[in-house]
Parts: C-alpha cells; structure tokens; sequence
C-alpha cells in the first residue's frame, strides 16, 4: 500500500461575463505578484464548490453561482507535499465589484489578458480552462510543464 501524501488544496476560478470581459486580480503578493484569476485555499472540510464560491468572494465582492470545475493544476512543493489547484469557470454571478487586501479586482477584456503582467503560469492555466480536450496541468519535479 502506498503511504500517503500530504497534499495543499486550492482553488482558481476564471469569471466571465458574457462580454469577453474576465474578472481578474492585480495580487500585491511579492512571492507570486501579477495578474490572476480569483481563488485561495480550500478550507479543511470544506467542500470544492463551496470553497471557489467563498474564496472569488472573499478576493473580489463577487458571488459566483454554479462554477464548473474544468481543470487542476499540480506541482511538487520543496518539502516533498503536492500543490493542487481546482480549476473552475463560472458566468453566473452577482455582487458589488471591490478589491481585497490580496489586490486590485476588476474585469478585463480577455483578448488583453497575455497583454498585462500575468502570474507566471497562467498561460497553461488558461490553456486548460480553455479546453474541449485539456484537463491537468502538470510541473514535473524535473521542470517544464506537461498539459494532459
């Protein structure tokens, strides 16, 4: 029997609007700065859905309505855990539209997303998001990235 791994469980979700506008942040976070989809920690408990829906919220006013997860992200974390992303869209939603102290939220046209500075990998994010056919994006421990 394999022995179990200690796994970080998070989430990421690409609002749009049915205008071709997508709802971002501007996140001030030093260790991972730019431009991003919404999205944080999974709560321990807490249910995938639940938790997208509560972390777009928290980050931009914005209540998501009946996100679909779409894709994960994972990668090896240096002390030996995985970094899991659920991956979701959403084009239902309602609320007033603010910022966080994470960072600037605000809707963006999506043809002018790779225009801004990005979070590093967002590109293979939103190539997954994107998809009929894609659903992981997966980091090697050995580097590069792998779209599945």
């Amino acid at each position: 029997m394999a022995k179990p791994e200690t796994v970080v469980l998070t989430n990421m979700c690409m609002v749009t609007d049915g205008r071709g506008n997508v709802l971002v942040q501007d996140r001030n976070d030093p260790g991972w700065p730019g431009i991003v989809f919404p999205g944080g920690h999974v709560e321990p408990g807490e249910p995938f859905v639940e938790s997208v829906v509560r972390e777009v919220y928290e980050e931009t006013g914005i209540t998501v309505e009946d996100p679909t997860l779409c894709g994960v992200k994972q990668f090896r974390l240096d002390w030996g855990g995985r970094f899991i992303v659920l991956l979701f869209k959403a084009t239902k939603y309602h609320g007033e539209l603010r910022g966080s102290s994470e960072g600037e939220a605000f809707w963006l046209p999506r043809a002018e997303l790779f225009e801004r500075n990005t979070v590093e990998t967002l590109a293979d994010i939103v190539q997954v998001m994107e998809s009929d056919t894609l659903s992981e994006v997966f980091y090697p421990e050995e580097g590069g990235c792998r779209l599945l």
